[in-house]
């Protein structure tokens, strides 16, 4: 009995635990695509009436109503957890839709995200009530926005305009919670590190193959 087990700790327990990490890097390696190509934002515009595009960014793309001031608390968890240890990356952009008639209260909520960090990388737009709920429809959603046109949920849309996040059975995830410090931390936090590691690992092999 003892020699068994001698042998399965130096044999079998290896194996298995090769096997166990060899799945999660298959699971969880890359991010899975919960809806293909997605709108541009052809109808919204900034208050200066720019446009702005999702198209070759990585793009947080929030929803915020006509609630936002009220709600301030969960672009401040989002700053904090997300925004804040990514903004450098050259192609990361936060995109916020927001309803025409809340422009003075997005340019208050930008005032007092301006005080905690640089936002630069922020763009909040604007579009008619049906417009925006015409665009989340396309987005193709489980969820739905509230009777504010916002929601606590904040969305990945890759380069390509994939909407990204996990499609697993037990762990599916269209949106994070900004409202949860903990689903930031956790889930967010881990798949934005797997998005900018795919185009990182792509523009490397990019430049090795320009070399080459």
């Amino acid at each position: 009995m003892k020699k068994f087990a001698v042998l399965f700790v130096l044999f079998i327990l290896p194996i298995v635990a090769y096997l166990f990490f060899a799945s999660g890097i298959n699971s969880f390696g890359k991010l899975p695509t919960i809806t293909k190509t997605v709108p541009d934002l052809e109808n919204f515009r900034t208050a200066t009436g720019e446009k702005v595009t999702l198209n070759d960014k990585i793009t947080i793309l929030a929803f915020a109503g006509t609630n936002m001031i009220k709600n301030q608390g969960n672009f401040f968890n989002f700053t904090e957890q997300i925004y804040d240890r990514n903004k450098t990356f050259k192609d990361f952009q936060v995109v916020v839709i927001a309803p025409n008639q809340s422009q003075n209260d997005a340019k208050e909520l930008k005032s007092r995200l301006s005080q905690l960090t640089d936002i630069s990388g922020w763009k909040m737009v604007f579009g008619s009530n049906d417009e925006i709920l015409q665009y989340h429809k396309a987005l193709r959603l489980k969820g739905k926005l509230d009777a504010d046109l916002g929601t606590k949920f904040f969305y990945i849309i890759d380069k390509k305009r994939n909407l990204r996040g996990r499609n697993d059975e037990k762990d599916y995830k269209e949106g994070y919670n900004t409202f949860s410090p903990s689903d930031l931390h956790n889930e967010m936090t881990d798949d934005v590190k797997i998005i900018l590691a795919e185009y990182r690992f792509a523009l490397k092999r990019n430049n090795n193959k320009r070399q080459i």
